[in-house]
């Protein structure tokens, strides 16, 4: 009778124990009904794998799960409660880069973009990262976003580079092994010069010659602090093309960094902060020559599709938003071009992702080097390949990033090019330092840089 009596004892134990913990499953399965990932876009993935070879992400680690296709299985098992927002699951969404070539090989038009966007926020409200995680993200988007709080942090930077410091860390080698993410974020350091600490515009530039037309033009953050002379660039080139340019200077970050991780708070009060910069400048088009910052912006209309004040406004915004490539090409240059060398210049233009998969420019650029006398484009393999990166994916997931940076640079030295064109700051910042780390010397210089050259008539 005693072992009967244990025996029933045990069992009800072990179902108590197997209800709470299907209660405990129960009661954190899920996303929560705040824009969670629609069902009806998870049920356009087909599941044909197309998205596979594309995969940067997949193509490192080399699991299903760390695909687009495995991701969307998983938001399905989440949203029927088969799954939970945990560990296990949060790693292969985490392991994403959101470079959205997927979307560009579907054929079954899936709106992975979307999906991911949607995951992201949830798992920022209803998993608890860890204390280390939840600090390296604090400083990240407490930062980065606010070139108000980065500019003196350059003062710091520049004594940690001019006094050696930078040298001796390096040398020593000991950071990646305190920590691969502070590492991470040394790694890509560029070089702070005068030019970090000049980003001062006036607020209208007037143009050159015949007015064509009336443009706004947002600075950024790292771009406005650590590629100024793009930002100066730009402008001369955009003036040089009979255009008159505003530049707020009320503007701020264009929400691009929290949108991309799932601080959606954040991303729409900076988006707001943004269109209220621009209310009142009766711009014909709002230009940006950052590729990730340039998606997001386009975005507006879906970033604040829930609010009634702003919703209109930001798909006003929106329509008026422009590469300044995309722009260029579309109005055409008028300024006389000069050659940037005294023989023939061959070059690769690098593709940020943001920019080919996000926004679908991709023969704009191109055709805009072309126009350059003396210039040859040459095509790099794997060219819609993410460098890895993506915004601040190389800081939060350094292994996967360096290995994609360093794929990307052999396959960019292997044209043959003297010179690399690359639209994007974080895109430069990744492959100058894997430049850097295989030895090899190659000029790297954004498009606007060099048609600023040429306009200008000087050489490089």
């Amino acid at each position: 009778m005693q072992t009967s009596a244990n025996t029933f004892n045990n069992a009800t134990e072990a179902n108590t124990f197997d209800y709470q913990n299907r209660l405990e499953k129960e009661q954190n399965s899920g996303f929560d009904p705040q824009n969670p990932p629609k069902q009806e876009l998870i049920d356009t993935c087909v599941h044909c794998g197309f998205c596979l070879a594309t995969c940067p992400s997949y193509r490192v680690i080399g699991k299903e799960m760390d695909s687009p296709r495995g991701r969307i299985y998983l938001m399905d098992a989440i949203n029927n409660k088969e799954a939970s927002l945990d560990e296990t699951t949060i790693q292969h969404f985490d392991s994403c880069l959101g470079c959205l070539a997927c979307v560009s090989t579907c054929p079954s038009g899936v709106q992975y973009g979307k999906l991911i966007e949607a995951t992201r926020p949830q798992i920022e409200r209803n998993y608890p990262r860890n204390w280390w995680d939840k600090i390296v993200r604090s400083v990240i988007f407490n930062l980065f976003p606010y070139p108000n709080r980065l500019r003196p942090l350059l003062i710091l930077l520049w004594v940690y580079q001019f006094f050696g410091f930078q040298k001796l860390v390096r040398a020593t080698k000991l950071l990646p092994q305190i920590s691969p993410r502070l590492a991470a974020m040394e790694s890509i350091l560029p070089k702070i010069t005068l030019t970090s600490f000049r980003d001062k515009f006036p607020d209208i530039i007037p143009n050159q010659g015949k007015k064509r037309y009336r443009v706004g033009v947002i600075l950024g953050c790292v771009q406005r602090l650590f590629f100024s002379p793009v930002n100066e660039a730009t402008v001369r080139v955009l003036t040089a093309n009979g255009c008159e340019v505003v530049i707020p200077k009320s503007q701020g970050c264009c929400a691009a960094l929290p949108a991309h991780q799932g601080q959606e708070l954040q991303a729409k009060t900076l988006a707001k902060k943004m269109i209220d910069s621009f209310a009142e400048t009766e711009v014909d088009a709002i230009i940006i020559n950052a590729a990730g910052c340039g998606h997001t912006l386009k975005e507006y209309g879906h970033i604040l599709q829930d609010d009634p004040e702003y919703k209109a406004k930001a798909e006003a915004f929106a329509s008026k938003v422009k590469d300044a490539q995309e722009f260029l090409a579309e109005v055409g240059l008028t300024a006389e071009l000069s050659p940037l060398t005294e023989g023939e210049l061959t070059m690769v233009y690098q593709d940020a992702c943001h920019l080919l998969h996000g926004q679908k420019i991709s023969l704009q650029p191109r055709q805009l080097l072309r126009e350059i006398p003396g210039v040859k484009l040459r095509e790099p393999i794997d060219a819609a390949l993410c460098c890895g990166s993506a915004g601040v994916y190389n800081m939060l997931q350094p292994e996967v990033a360096d290995e994609l940076g360093q794929q990307k640079v052999e396959n960019l030295l292997n044209t043959g090019a003297k010179l690399i064109a690359s639209a994007n700051p974080g895109c430069s910042l990744q492959i100058v330092k894997h430049l850097n780390l295989q030895g090899k010397k190659m000029q790297l210089k954004h498009p606007m840089e060099l048609l600023d050259y040429s306009i200008r008539g000087i050489k490089i």
